[in-house]
């Protein structure tokens, strides 16, 4: 793509695998191969199948093979020692700050519901928030991220889980990576830019053409 993304923001479920053996390790491995081509950096949201593979489960207080081929394909090589973090980014030219958010639904507890309300209160010009499941599922953070980001000030929740694409006020969801797809939605991607009259426009991609097939303004 020209202008080239300067980076990736993955949205969860990176494998169908058994939660013991080796088959995990295998599937993470066949992604990061994918993933290689792309030069830049990929911050990726924990997904269910990260977990157990149910969408209410929570692996805060158990390892799986899953969540383990996870974190040490997509999470350790960045830097990271959980599956929850922030990315901070700076204009070069000092004219504003913003941060990326990636929670991980799968492995909550009071403890990342203290960082993220942290997090979400450290004041920066932009804030994107990145997570599995959209809003109103029935994973473990639900009930509680989906009250706090009502009142929390961004400007644009990225989440999958449904696999398929559409987009409702702040909310994108970009579940059209791999599963099978629901509705009309084909496989794609999103980009996400910064506008110079203000707001981010945001652009779905067909993956085999190429093309636009969508586009809209966040503010």
């Amino acid at each position: 793509m020209s202008p080239r993304p300067q980076f990736v923001v993955a949205t969860g479920d990176y494998m169908f695998a058994k939660t013991t053996g080796t088959n995990a390790a295998s599937q993470m491995a066949l992604y990061a191969q994918a993933r290689s081509a792309f030069s830049g950096p990929v911050f990726a949201a924990m997904g269910n199948h990260e977990c157990t593979g149910y969408t209410n489960s929570n692996c805060v207080t158990q390892t799986t093979a899953n969540l383990t081929a996870f974190m040490n394909t997509l999470v350790r090589p960045i830097g990271r020692t959980t599956p929850y973090y922030s990315v901070p980014f700076r204009d070069v030219n000092g004219q504003w700050t913003a941060k990326l958010v990636v929670t991980a639904c799968n492995a909550w507890d009071s403890t990342q519901q203290g960082w993220l309300a942290a997090e979400l209160a450290k004041p920066t010009t932009y804030t994107f928030i990145a997570r599995h499941e959209p809003t109103g599922s029935t994973g473990p953070c639900n009930t509680t991220m989906d009250s706090m980001l009502q009142t929390a000030t961004y400007n644009l929740l990225l989440v999958g889980h449904t696999h398929t694409y559409y987009h409702s006020g702040k909310e994108l969801v970009e579940g059209v990576g791999g599963a099978p797809i629901s509705g009309s939605a084909n496989y794609g991607y999103a980009t996400v830019e910064q506008q110079t009259t203000g707001g981010f426009r945001v652009r779905q991609y067909d993956y085999q053409t190429g093309q636009q097939v969508s586009t809209y303004t966040v503010q």
